[in-house]
C-alpha cells in the first residue's frame, strides 16, 4: 500500500532542509572569521582572482546571497570596485551550483539516515559539551548544519514520492519550460534560497514527478529569483550599491535567456554525450553548472565596459558633505586653510557620532540637542554604514580641496599646516574604522547571557560616554582647545584601558572568566582605547598640529 502523503511532513522537511543551510552559513561564517571578508576585499583585484574568490567562498559558505549582500556593503564602502564586483558575483553564480551537485551525488545514492543522523547527533552533543568553546561549538553546529540538510532532503523526498504514487502527476511534464521558469522564480522569491529550490528540484525528479527540461526550466527561474536578495538590500541606497544589484539582475537574467535559447543542445550534450539520461538529477546539476559557466564566459571579455555602462544607467550624484570648503576658492590660502581646518573638525565630529552609534549609545546623551542638526543628521535616522560611507566622501572631499590648495601659491609653513590637517583627517576615519574590526566581537559580547560579560559591555560604555563628555565640553567652547587638556583626556584614556587588563585578567585567576574569553575583550578594550586616542590627535592636529607629535609620548 502506497505511503499516504502528509503535506506537513514536505513543509518539514523544507524547513529542517533550510535550517540546515542557515546553520552551516552561521557556523562557516564564525569559523573563518574575517577571512572570508578579507578574501573577497583583498584578492578580487583582477578579472580572474574576482571570479575565482567568488566561486570559492560561495562554494564554502553555500550562500550566494549572503556572498552578494557582502560584496554590496564592499563596494559602498569604496573598498571594491565595480569590475571586481561583477566578477564576485559571476564566481558566486557558479558556486552556488555546488549545492546541486552534493544533493545529486549523495543525496539518493544510499540511506540518507545512516549518516545525517550520525552528524546530528555527534554535532548536538558537541554543542552541549563542548559548547563552552566558540571553534568547537560552531564545527559542532556545522555538523548539526550538514545532518539537517540532508534529513530535510529525505522528508521532502519521502512526501513528494507520496504525492506521486497518489496522482496522475505526467500531465505537469506537457507545461511549457516558461511556466516552471517563472514557478522556479516564485519559489526562490518566496523562501529567500536557491540552494532550497533546488533540492525541491531534485527531489521531484528523483520521485518522476518532472522530467529533465522542467527541471532545467526551475533551476534557470531559480537563477534569476536569488537575484532579489541583492535588489532589497540595495533599494533607497547609494547609486553604487544600486549599480551591484542590476549587475546581479542583468547578468542573471542574460545568462536564463541564453540556457532558454539552449536548453536543447545542451540536453542533447548532457542526456546523450554524457550518458545522463537516467540519470536526471546529475543531469540537472550539469545544466545548473553548465549554463552559468556560459554566463561567465559571456560577460568575461566584457566586463569593463559593462561596469561603465552600470556607471551611465546609475550615476553618482554628487552631493556634497562639505559644510565648510564648497564655497571657498582653494587657491586663496588665507581661506582656503581656515576652511579646511573647520572641515576635519567637522569630519571629526561625525565621526564621535558614528562611534557611540556603532557601540549602540544614542549621540544625545553626549553631545547638546543643536549638535546633530548642525551636522545634518537627523538623530532618529542614523545608520551605522550611512555614517561610515559619510566619513568617507568627507575625506575624499578633504582631500581633493587640499590637492588643489597645495597647487597653489601656498608658503612652507601652509602647506605644513594643510599636511597636519590632513592627517588629522586620517585619524579621524582610523578611529571609526578601528571600531568596525571589531564589530563580530562586540556584537558576541553584547548577545552573550554572561553575567560578568554584561558587565564588561556596561563597562565599555560608560567609558566611551565619560570620555566623550570630556570631548564635548573641550567642543563646546569658544576657541581652540588647549593641548593640555586633550592630554588629561589621552591620560585618563591610557589608565583605563590598563585598568582594565588588569580587572579581566583577576577575574582570570578568579575563575570568574573563561580564559578563551579574554583575547575577544582585551580585542575589544583595546579598540576602544586606540578609536578613542585616533580621534583625540587628530583633534589635536586640527588645534595646534599637536596630535602626531603627542601621540607617541602621551598614549604610547
Amino acid at each position: 500500500m502506497p505511503e499516504e502523503f502528509d503535506f506537513w511532513k514536505l513543509i518539514a522537511g523544507l524547513g529542517i532542509f533550510l535550517f540546515g543551510m542557515f546553520l552551516m552559513e552561521e557556523s562557516v561564517r564564525k569559523l573563518s572569521g574575517r577571512s572570508f571578508r578579507r578574501l573577497i576585499r583583498d584578492y578580487t583585484r583582477g578579472r580572474f582572482r574576482s571570479i575565482a574568490s567568488g566561486v570559492f567562498t560561495t562554494g564554502l559558505l553555500q550562500s550566494s546571497s549572503a556572498i552578494s549582500l557582502m560584496v554590496l556593503a564592499f563596494v559602498g564602502a569604496g573598498v571594491m570596485d565595480m569590475t571586481s564586483a561583477i566578477g564576485v558575483i559571476m564566481g558566486s553564480n557558479l558556486g552556488t551550483t555546488l549545492t546541486g551537485w552534493i544533493v545529486a551525488t549523495l543525496g539518493f545514492s544510499f540511506k540518507i539516515e545512516s549518516f545525517a543522523l550520525p552528524l546530528i547527533g555527534i554535532g548536538g552533543l558537541g554543542l552541549i559539551f563542548l559548547g563552552k568553546s566558540e571553534k568547537y561549538s560552531n564545527i559542532s553546529k556545522l555538523m548539526v548544519g550538514f545532518g539537517f540538510l540532508f534529513l530535510g532532503l529525505d522528508y521532502m523526498k519521502g512526501g513528494v514520492e507520496a504525492l506521486a504514487s497518489q496522482f496522475d502527476l505526467s500531465t505537469f511534464r506537457d507545461y511549457n519550460i516558461f511556466v516552471f521558469v517563472g514557478l522556479g522564480f516564485i519559489f526562490t522569491v518566496l523562501m529567500q534560497s536557491s540552494s532550497a529550490t533546488l533540492a525541491i528540484v531534485l527531489t521531484t525528479l528523483h520521485a518522476g514527478v518532472i522530467d529533465f527540461h522542467s527541471g532545467a526550466g526551475l533551476v534557470i527561474g531559480a537563477n534569476i529569483g536569488t537575484t532579489f536578495t541583492i535588489i532589497l538590500g540595495a533599494m533607497g541606497a547609494a547609486q553604487v550599491k544600486k549599480r551591484v544589484a542590476l549587475s546581479h539582475f542583468l547578468f542573471n537574467v542574460v545568462t536564463a535567456v541564453v540556457a532558454l535559447a539552449l536548453v536543447y543542445p545542451l540536453s542533447w550534450l548532457i542526456e546523450d554525450v554524457f550518458g545522463l539520461k537516467d540519470n536526471p538529477m546529475m543531469g540537472v546539476a550539469l545544466f545548473h553548472t553548465f549554463f552559468n559557466l556560459m554566463g561567465i564566459l559571456i560577460f568575461f571579455p566584457i566586463m569593463g565596459l559593462f561596469a561603465k555602462i552600470l556607471l551611465k544607467i546609475f550615476p553618482d550624484r554628487h552631493k556634497t558633505l562639505a559644510l565648510y570648503i564648497s564655497g571657498v576658492n582653494p587657491s586663496v590660502p588665507d581661506a582656503a586653510v581656515p576652511a579646511l581646518k573647520s572641515e576635519i573638525l567637522h569630519l571629526i565630529k561625525r565621526t564621535l557620532v558614528h562611534n557611540l552609534v556603532f557601540l549602540r549609545i544614542d549621540p544625545r546623551l553626549v553631545f547638546s540637542p543643536n549638535f546633530l542638526p548642525k551636522l545634518s543628521l537627523e538623530p532618529e535616522k542614523i545608520k551605522v554604514q550611512e555614517l561610515l560611507d559619510s566619513l568617507q566622501q568627507l575625506q575624499s572631499e578633504v582631500f581633493s580641496f587640499a590637492a588643489e590648495a597645495q597647487n597653489g601659491n601656498l608658503q612652507a609653513d601652509e602647506s605644513e599646516e594643510i599636511n597636519g590637517l590632513l592627517h588629522g583627517a586620517r585619524l579621524a576615519v582610523y578611529s571609526a574604522r578601528t571600531l568596525q574590526d571589531i564589530a563580530e566581537e562586540f556584537n558576541a559580547l553584547e548577545g552573550s547571557d554572561s553575567l560578568v560579560f554584561s558587565e564588561m559591555e556596561q563597562h565599555f560604555r560608560k567609558r566611551v560616554v565619560e570620555s566623550y563628555l570630556g570631548i564635548s565640553r573641550l567642543l563646546e567652547k569658544a576657541g581652540p582647545v588647549p593641548a593640555e587638556q586633550l592630554g588629561v583626556l589621552k591620560q585618563q584614556a591610557r589608565e583605563e584601558d590598563r585598568d582594565f587588563v588588569a580587572r579581566a585578567t583577576r577575574l582570570v585567576g578568579e575563575k570568574s572568566l573563561e580564559s578563551d574569553r579574554l583575547p575577544a575583550l582585551l580585542m575589544i578594550n583595546r579598540a576602544i582605547y586606540e578609536s578613542l586616542k585616533q580621534a583625540v590627535n587628530g583633534l589635536g592636529e586640527v588645534y595646534d598640529g599637536s596630535g602626531g607629535k603627542e601621540a607617541g609620548s602621551a598614549m604610547g
